[in-house]
């Protein structure tokens, strides 16, 4: 029994902590939208701490890297089309 009350004890703490902890990341990395500081880092890495433990967080978490996933061959695609036009023979 004192076992049983241990383990929900340690694993309601753990759930706490890391909802503290990643809530506060978050916050700090949505206030750097506004403010200077490295936004885009930190609220990726408070969504991975969050994710640990909560569910909807990991569902946000891979929403936002097939966002940048998208981004970023949509960004790839228009350079290399840039590129060749640039690069393309004049006669």
């Amino acid at each position: 029994m004192i076992q049983r009350a241990f383990h929900l004890t340690y694993k309601t703490a753990r759930r706490v902590v890391v909802a503290v902890v990643g809530a506060t990341v978050l916050a700090i990395g949505v206030v750097m939208i506004v403010t200077p500081g490295p936004a885009f880092v930190l609220i990726p890495v408070g969504l991975t701490i969050l994710s640990i433990e909560f569910a909807f967080a990991r569902r946000w978490l891979k929403r936002l890297r097939e966002a940048i996933s998208r981004k970023s061959a949509e960004n790839l695609g228009e350079r290399a089309e840039a590129h060749r036009k640039r690069e393309a023979p004049k006669n």
